[in-house]
């Protein structure tokens, strides 16, 4: 916590405003609005999980459609496509930013098409903060005009050219969940250039409760708005969140300063114009048994650290849908370590780390 969030949320309940609705959601999502700038328009969610639903809603996403995601994800990227009846296309990812690959994404619209059923949208991740090629991706999908969901839940603070993530796709996603880089314990947000989008969201996540004087509705709705004690936490959050993105950058060159020079381990590099909020450091080692034996000698010592994400289209409940992957994201997982990146972590915390994996070379 920085500081101020117990001043809001007790302002909350000095005022009553306890309901999802309230002085805090409004200036919450102006925070926010004003931080990503590129005439946003927001509205606070109970979770990233809840925004991306609503978003592939919005986007008109119905049964029998097909979404192309990222398979290189968490599976909260691909489980509203399900929510919604729709089939999921996964994609593998390039080895620049570990994101979506263009060539491959392109060559699987042109592929669904040829067989009688363009996408109807595309999920593309910003992973562990590293904005993915926007210029790249956005061109194909404004070529076959297919809409984008940009799932920027791991990006809050990261930026290509100047431009922050969130602002990029059709309707963009922010995540709050207790491990982002900042949290209001749990929540999220929905990002639109169109405040009419922003509108139809809070619509939705109201339950969809018709303009009436009693309760009608003519719309599945959903309960998904932000509470405006949570939204209170959000308010002391962007306050600090540069801080806490400089402290996970700070994190990232202390880690590669240090480790960089092992030919055993190998950091993800920036492309020019990209900056990322490091929201993990994320390694990559020569084999599984390596990335193994550094996580296990990590674990003996009562530090986490965990395997990158496994591929979707490797994932038991993932596996029957297409996929169209060169096998990039295999060999991430394979290889790939994610070491303690907490905002809070001390000097001496990060020395002790970096001599663990020191003495298992």
């Amino acid at each position: 916590m920085g500081g101020s969030e117990e001043a809001y949320v007790q302002e909350a309940f000095d005022t009553n405003w306890v309901a999802p609705l309230g002085p805090n959601v409004n200036q919450f999502e102006q925070a926010i609005a004003d931080y990503v700038n590129e005439g946003v328009h927001v509205a606070a969610l109970s979770s990233g999980t809840a925004a991306i639903h609503l978003a592939l809603q919005l986007l008109g996403v119905s049964r029998g459609d097909e979404v192309l995601c990222q398979s290189f994800t968490f599976s909260a990227s691909a489980n509203p496509i399900l929510y919604l009846g729709a089939t999921p296309v996964f994609v593998d990812s390039e080895q620049d930013t570990w994101n979506l690959s263009p060539e491959i994404l392109e060559k699987a619209i042109l592929d669904r098409m040829a067989n009688g059923k363009k996408p109807k949208a595309i999920v593309a991740v910003h992973l562990y903060g590293m904005p993915y090629k926007t210029d790249e991706i956005s061109r194909i999908a404004e070529n076959y005009g297919i809409p984008i969901v940009e799932d920027s839940a791991e990006a809050l603070g990261s930026a290509v050219s100047g431009q922050k993530c969130g602002s990029f796709g059709d309707i963009g996603i922010f995540s709050f969940n207790g491990n982002k880089i900042i949290t209001t314990s749990g929540g999220g947000a929905l990002l639109s250039k169109s405040e009419n989008v922003k509108k139809k969201a809070v619509f939705l996540a109201t339950q969809a409760r018709d303009d009436a004087p009693h309760y009608q509705h003519s719309s599945i709705g959903y309960n998904y708005r932000m509470s405006n004690v949570l939204a209170g936490i959000g308010r002391g959050q962007m306050e600090v969140l540069d801080d806490r993105v400089t402290a996970r950058r700070k994190n990232h060159n202390f880690y590669q300063s240090h480790l960089g020079q092992l030919p055993e381990i190998e950091f993800l590099k920036e492309p020019d114009g990209f900056y990322s909020n490091r929201w993990l450091t994320c390694v990559l080692t020569p084999s599984f048994e390596y990335r193994e034996k550094l996580r296990l000698a990590l674990l003996d010592q009562n530090i986490e650290s965990r395997p990158l994400w496994k591929p979707m289209h490797l994932q038991p409940i993932f596996k029957k849908y297409p996929s169209y992957s060169d096998g990039t994201s295999e060999k991430l997982f394979d290889r790939g370590l994610c070491l303690p990146s907490g905002s809070n972590l001390s000097q001496n915390d990060l020395e002790r780390i970096v001599e663990i994996i020191l003495k298992n070379q």
